[in-house]
């Protein structure tokens, strides 16, 4: 570090910015990158605060360090591309742009690694930032760099970038949590010191030499389980952590046996990554217990090279230079989702496909997949078989007629878990389905499966695709009761030249059916067009946030614990005052007896007024068993209210009648609810009334 620093000598460097210099190439001298790319990070973070030009750098630096500043200084670039929409042309010039940034990424995964580097040592140091730039910085750590992060296995960077940045983002509540770790932060280590000397000792007797120690937990990460699950911070088992490292895989599972022969294994709380890796080459033991006391503990047990894997993910290569051939390998798979996109786009050829893709792979949480052979497949979260097929390989998708999920036949419209293993059944010729492309019916959870099914309907006949347009077209005004709107304003709303190529492109999957009913929301005849029921409001202390769920109930917000706007809330129904609202981490709700408990009703935040709009609907089905019970159970898992419900059996013909008055937020609502009782069993038509 102190070389490259010297080597810098030909460029000024402003004195207040010494210690920023120090710090960065501290962690870049760490992670044993090399001297060229501490000299391009230092530089980069010098032309990034405006004491050296551009043009200045590069006429002192080598061209090894040129290209990985240049490649650096493309993330720049990443926070207008991942911008707002705007015209054709621009995503067609942003898309390019993201691709090349990509492929420098691809080719020299350093410039990542140093982004990353970079991206940590200005959360660090925000605090002296303006307030914007602090609200950037948070922004972007934990919607782009900690999920990049954890794609490239650094956990370590992940954790930190995702605390600092939850910190800036939202204080208060980062307050909060920490306060709460702090406060049983004695006992908590108490505790797993106990648990360690009893670890450590019954390993001596096994003879096995082991690290064992208590694991920080961090602060975003508990956050986030208590949201995701709605759970108290009691109720978390893994606050009391421990990690054991060890030389070798057999005495991790040696180790295991320990563990669990002091204390009780927890059921469905183990998990062994490493006989089934992570795609990002996570590997690790994981099992929880009935510890000293009967309480809960989480245990991780993994060798010292996992650990160092696990820590630093791609980052391990540089640092440790030994066996350098296998964790090419590894670097190599850390790496090849972004492949992936750009293969995809090459595929596909769509402007936007690679943007959407972007967002899509860090937004998403994942669910891991077996093949029938075992290979691993990395989804993400809310994937369906479906997804599963096209991950494979396009043609296995185009080709897809079923799956087998665990042995089982299943539904394409099946959510995939970790740990499923999926056999796709397919034809001998390639048929997707154009209901694969409405997003109602939930064939497809990935952008990148729908932009290949779009690019295949693309390809098939114009007129073919004009057919099937006109098909939707007459189905959804059928549906949705709207009589001839004005076609050359709607094609003109597609950017259509005319209403047949805006059937085309309603053939071909570039418009979607939700897109389609919301243009034909104006059109809806005004007789038949509802006045909207409009919710009274209900204003918390908060002043414009409102609280729905209770009725016509008198509310008002608990002085016990405070609840603030998006706050996981419960309402108590009190003598004589109205619902009480509270935390759902309430003390005193939690603390409630079983008779209480029943005084308890579901409330939750709303920004605006609510408005609901009845509209009737009439189903036509030939009669089975269960027919009425699943068509109100599809009305009610799209979170619409039926109102009323008439039906009855034509005794000759089994035909079954139903009307519905239900109460819905708009046309895309109704939109959806018609596609998913139009896939029932039975049912031959399902349209709205007058």
């Amino acid at each position: 570090a102190s070389e490259a620093v010297r080597s810098l000598g030909a460029i000024a460097i402003p004195r207040e910015e010494a210690q920023s210099l120090v710090e960065v190439s501290q962690m870049l001298a760490e992670l044993n990158l090399g001297r060229g790319c501490i000299v391009a990070g230092l530089v980069g973070l010098l032309v990034e605060r405006g004491a050296v030009g551009l043009d200045t750098a590069r006429a002192h630096l080598d061209d090894g360090a040129l290209t990985l500043l240049e490649g650096l200084l493309r993330f720049d670039e990443l926070r207008a591309i991942r911008g707002e929409d705007s015209s054709a042309g621009d995503r067609d010039a942003r898309s390019e742009q993201l691709r090349k940034l990509l492929l420098a990424v691809v080719d020299d995964v350093r410039t990542l690694v140093m982004q990353l580097v970079l991206t940590l040592h200005r959360l660090r140091t925000a605090r002296g930032r303006p307030p914007e730039e602090r609200a950037r910085l948070a922004r972007e750590g934990l919607e782009l760099y900690a999920p990049l992060a954890s794609r490239l296995g650094i956990w370590q960077y992940k954790w930190e970038i995702e605390d600092l940045a939850f910190r800036e983002s939202e204080p208060e509540t980062y307050k909060r949590v920490a306060g709460q770790l702090a406060e049983r932060r004695v006992d908590r280590e108490r505790y797993v010191e106990e648990a360690v000397r009893k670890i450590e000792a019954e390993l001596r007797r096994e003879g096995i030499d082991a690290e064992v120690s208590g694991r920080a937990k961090h602060i975003y990460s508990i956050w986030r389980k208590m949201q995701r699950k709605s759970l108290d911070f009691e109720q978390l088992f893994d606050l009391r952590a421990i990690r054991v490292l060890v030389a070798t895989v057999g005495e991790c599972y040696t180790v295991l046996g320990v563990v669990h022969g002091l204390w009780s294994h927890l059921p469905r709380e183990f998990d062994d990554y490493i006989a089934n890796p992570k795609p990002n080459g996570y590997q690790s033991l994981h099992t929880a217990v009935a510890g000293p006391g009967s309480r809960t503990l989480e245990v991780q047990i993994r060798t010292r090279e996992m650990h160092d894997q696990a820590e630093l993910g791609v980052a391990a290569h540089w640092r440790y230079k030994e066996g350098a051939r296998r964790q090419e390998v590894g670097v190599d798979t850390r790496i090849s989702w972004l492949r992936q996109l750009l293969e995809a786009r090459e595929e596909t050829h769509e402007t936007d496909s690679l943007l959407t893709s972007l967002d899509g792979e860090l937004d998403a949480e994942r669910v891991y997949a077996l093949t029938p052979r075992g290979d691993i497949v990395d989804l993400p979260a809310g994937s369906t078989p479906l997804d599963f097929a096209y991950q494979i390989h396009t043609q296995v998708g185009h080709r897809c007629r079923g799956a087998k999920v665990n042995g089982r036949i299943v539904p394409l419209t099946y959510t995939v878990r970790s740990g499923d293993r999926i056999e796709v059944l397919t034809a001998r010729h390639p048929r997707p389905s154009r209901d694969w492309l409405n997003s109602n019916l939930g064939y497809l959870g990935s952008t990148r499966s729908r932009a290949k099914v779009r690019h295949w309907f693309k390809h098939q006949d114009r007129e073919r695709n004009v057919a099937d347009g006109q098909e939707i077209w007459d189905r959804e005004l059928k549906r949705l009761g709207v009589d001839q709107p004005p076609r050359d304003a709607l094609a003109e709303r597609f950017n259509a030249s005319k209403f047949e190529d805006f059937l085309a492109a309603l053939g071909r999957g570039d418009v979607s059916v939700p897109q389609l009913a919301g243009a034909l929301q104006p059109y809806l005849p005004a007789p038949s067009r509802p006045v909207p029921r409009v919710a009274k409001r209900r204003r918390s202390r908060s002043g414009d946030v409102r609280v729905s769920g209770v009725g016509d109930l008198l509310t008002q917000m608990a002085q016990c614990c405070r609840p603030l706007p998006d706050d996981p809330i419960t309402g108590y129904i009190t003598r004589g005052r109205g619902v009480s609202i509270h935390r759902a981490d309430c003390r005193n709700v939690l603390n409630l007896a079983g008779a209480e408990r029943a005084r308890l009703v579901d409330v939750a935040w709303t920004g605006g007024v609510e408005e609901s709009y009845p509209v009737e609907i009439a189903v036509e089905a030939y009669d089975r068993k269960g027919l009425l019970r699943d068509v109100t159970a599809v009305v009610s898992n799209e979170a619409v209210n039926i109102v009323a419900l008439d039906s009855g059996v034509h005794a000759r013909s089994h035909l079954a009648h139903m009307r519905l008055t239900v109460e819905v937020r708009d046309i895309q609502q109704l939109s959806r609810v018609l596609d998913r009782l139009a896939e029932l069993p039975n049912v031959s038509d399902c349209r709205r009334l007058g």
